[in-house]
């Protein structure tokens, strides 16, 4: 069980900092009734949003990995998920989530904005402020599209592959007590990536709808603020 609890320490990390970007402003916005903000204060808030968005992505895919090779090849399980192999996958997964984040936050810098700006979310949301820049934003649509489709389509085709695998592998378990057990060690990870996946769609799509601005924060509320809460209360049920 150590690789889990490495990779479970790590996503409980990201949880903190990812509401630690946004709740704290969000909770000063209700108590001030100020929901102002600095052009700097929102692309700092941009930027870690995007750093600890990607960061759980990628700690999901490996998360799932993990659970492959534990199922699939449990004999040589502590061979392929030994720690130095472990700190590679967390090593990597932390220099892609910055490499894009700073990309991401680069490339905004070059828009220009109105100084009444009005964002349609509690937070700096990428798309939302790409869609009220003032300037051309072809190319920062072009990167932010390609990184999406990489950086989110990518892990979770290795999130589907690694379960087609287990599902195959736990199928040809005789014992209903066996193919029980090993499904039930998935279960909470299952259960974050569906919630991930299923509410940072549902930004997105509410986002690219013209009439959405109440759906559109209502799902932000969902992927930043209740997705990492509900986390742990998944993983320590399971535990």
């Amino acid at each position: 069980h150590q690789p889990m609890f490495i990779f479970l320490s790590n996503l409980s990390l990201v949880d903190i900092g990812f509401t630690s970007t946004t709740i704290p402003k969000m909770l000063v916005n209700i108590q001030t009734q100020n929901k102002a903000i600095t052009y700097t204060g929102c692309i700092t808030q941009m930027y870690f949003v995007s750093l600890f968005g990607g960061w759980d992505i990628f700690l999901l895919t490996v998360m799932a990995y993990d659970r492959y090779a534990a199922i699939c090849h449990p004999l040589q399980y502590m061979v392929i998920m030994n720690s130095q192999f472990c700190g590679l996958l967390l090593l990597l997964s932390w220099i892609i989530s910055f490499l894009n984040s700073l990309l991401h936050s680069l490339m905004l810098l070059r828009l220009s904005f109105r100084e009444d700006l009005e964002i349609p979310h509690f937070i700096c949301e990428i798309k939302q402020m790409i869609k009220l820049a003032c300037s051309d934003t072809f190319l920062n649509d072009m990167v932010m599209y390609l990184a999406t489709g990489l950086l989110a389509g990518g892990p979770l085709a290795g999130i589907l592959y690694s379960y087609s695998k287990i599902v195959s592998s736990v199928c040809a378990i005789s014992s209903v007590q066996g193919k029980y057990k090993a499904f039930s060690t998935c279960a909470s990870h299952l259960s974050v990536v569906s919630l991930f996946y299923g509410t940072g769609l549902g930004v997105y799509l509410s986002s690219a709808s013209i009439h959405s601005s109440q759906s559109s924060a209502v799902a932000s509320v969902m992927y930043t603020v209740v997705t990492p809460m509900l986390n742990p209360i998944i993983y320590r049920m399971k535990t």
